[in-house]
């Protein structure tokens, strides 16, 4: 019996899986870290803790597994987007990694704007956001030029583990198109973008598709984890696009939703989507010739977090039979979720949120429910926008994160996207993503296609849309998006509340 490893390395812990090639998960284990903020705005970490992080839970595996390492035909990873490795002429980290959430890079953001113009789209097929790996960079050559000096290599935090179980410093299409450093057309490293910015070509690493073999475990690193120097290591990707194939949703057509600390809505296809209002993420795939198109909101999970932290909420069981006894719409209350600014649609990471249309009938499960259907608006904005791009759900969309863990939430999200969601057996999709890639990497299948076939499986239930609740959410999305609009400056509560009694007198709402 063959077995497969995958690794998914996280802003807040690293998780290592161990399956069968059948699809049967042997074992998990999780390693949780913090990363660090020096100054307001900051978020960097030691690549050497993920990488102690990556061995400690290797060996845990095996050793809770007792699987025979040479029995492991493969390992691969997912990892978390944009952030930026930089290592020196000996492959030593120079300095701390620079996060995807970092957000001290807002003068080279302008810069790059200003600079390139027109030609952002073109050249870039995206928004410029702080915490991307060549925003990080540039800031990096401007306000540490000694430190600038030193870079020989650079590339993305799942790369780094790589470079250690490895030896070879690699990346591959899906999280080096999420870097702003390329030409997601044409699928390479762009030398317009780096040669208009005085950044050479020869920092960045090859590049694989997601199932290619890069190397087997050095001998170093089978001595510090445990695993057999003859176990393939395999390319990966970024944690959106392995987190998809986890999720059975590789083909173009297909559609996720996820809903983590932040949340994403992701759609397959088979031609790069621009979006001239450049308010969505276009990446590549898990090879050339497939592409996803993404809208990211910044705050989803975290929101639930921040008003259970607020309520003293920590029984889930009941916090979701509170939240199913709430009529949508949450008794008028509309929450907008800009905890920490927004990405898709709005690109402004100043923003905060707030709670409208807050009333005596309000309660703890009224305004944890607002919390709920005010992430779904925004995911649902997200699914607008690419919609508009002419991108639709085969069918359905594949839902997972904490948001699909939650019954209330599940059919909160059906209600509102008026889309019929799945939801995948396992839990830990970028792991089981991983796994599958290092299967096909492997041989073990042919492809990741097979692999997602052979593995992937789906719970015994469909969540469908309630006609008469989305009917219900059509009218409150419609607000949510004009508060946003109007900034709250001509939606007083007179108005507010008056559009809300006349829905009531349709659907028997209770305000």
């Amino acid at each position: 019996m063959a077995y497969l490893m995958g690794i998914d390395l996280g802003t807040s812990s690293l998780k290592t899986m161990i399956i069968r090639e059948d699809g049967q998960v042997v074992c998990v284990s999780a390693q949780n870290y913090q990363f660090a903020s020096p100054f307001s705005g900051y978020a960097e970490h030691d690549p050497a803790e993920w990488w102690d992080a990556c061995v400690s839970t290797i060996r845990k595996d095996l050793a809770d597994s007792g699987v025979d390492p040479a029995e492991i035909r493969g390992v691969s990873f997912s990892g978390q987007m944009h952030g930026l490795v930089m290592l020196d002429k000996d492959k030593n980290v120079i300095r701390p990694a620079i996060l995807h959430c970092d957000a001290r890079s807002g003068e080279e953001v302008v810069r790059i704007r200003e600079r390139l113009g027109a030609r952002q789209g073109e050249l870039m097929m995206n928004p410029v956001y702080s915490g991307f790996l060549f925003v990080s960079l540039l800031w990096v050559k401007e306000h540490e030029p000694e430190n600038f000096s030193r870079i020989r290599y650079v590339c993305l935090p799942k790369d780094y583990l790589k470079f250690r179980l490895t030896g070879e410093i690699t990346s591959e299409y899906s999280d080096a198109s999420a870097t702003l450093a390329f030409d997601v057309k044409n699928v390479c490293w762009s030398e317009e973008i780096l040669s208009e910015f005085g950044i050479s070509p020869a920092l960045f690493p090859p590049l694989y598709n997601t199932a290619d073999a890069v190397g087997t475990v050095s001998a170093a690193a089978a001595a510090e984890t445990g695993l057999s120097e003859k176990t393939l290591v395999i390319a990966g990707g970024g944690d959106q696009v392995m987190q998809g194939i986890g999720n059975g949703v590789t083909r173009a057509g297909g559609a996720s939703v996820n809903i983590g600390t932040s949340g994403q809505v992701s759609f397959q296809s088979d031609t790069p989507i621009f979006n001239p209002a450049l308010s969505t993420n276009t990446f590549c795939g898990y090879r050339k010739g497939r592409w996803i198109t993404m809208g990211a909101i910044m705050n989803a999970g975290l929101c639930l977090k921040w008003v259970n932290r607020l309520l003293g909420q920590t029984d889930y069981r009941a916090l979701n039979e509170a939240v199913s006894r709430v009529v949508p719409g949450s008794g008028g209350v509309v929450f907008l979720p800009y905890l920490n600014g927004e990405r898709t649609p709005h690109l402004n990471p100043d923003l905060s949120g707030e709670f409208v249309g807050v009333n005596l009938g309000t309660g703890p499960a009224e305004l944890t429910r607002a919390v709920m259907e005010g992430v779904a608006y925004a995911l649902n904005q997200c699914i607008e926008l690419c919609g508009d791009l002419g991108l639709r759900a085969d069918g359905f969309m594949v839902a997972s994160g904490g948001g699909a863990r939650s019954a209330p939430w599940l059919q909160i999200q059906a209600d509102i996207f008026n889309y019929p969601l799945k939801v995948a057996e396992t839990e830990e999709q970028a792991c089981l993503g991983a796994c599958i890639a290092a299967g096909a990497g492997a041989g073990i299948y042919r492809d990741i296609d097979e692999g997602c076939a052979k593995i992937v499986k789906y719970k015994d239930f469909t969540v469908f849309p309630d006609a008469k609740a989305h009917r219900i959410y059509e009218e409150y999305y419609q607000l949510f998006k004009e508060i946003y609009v109007s900034g709250h400056r001509e939606l007083n509560k007179v108005t507010l509340l008056g559009r809300l009694v006349d829905r009531e007198s349709k659907s028997n709402l209770h305000i």
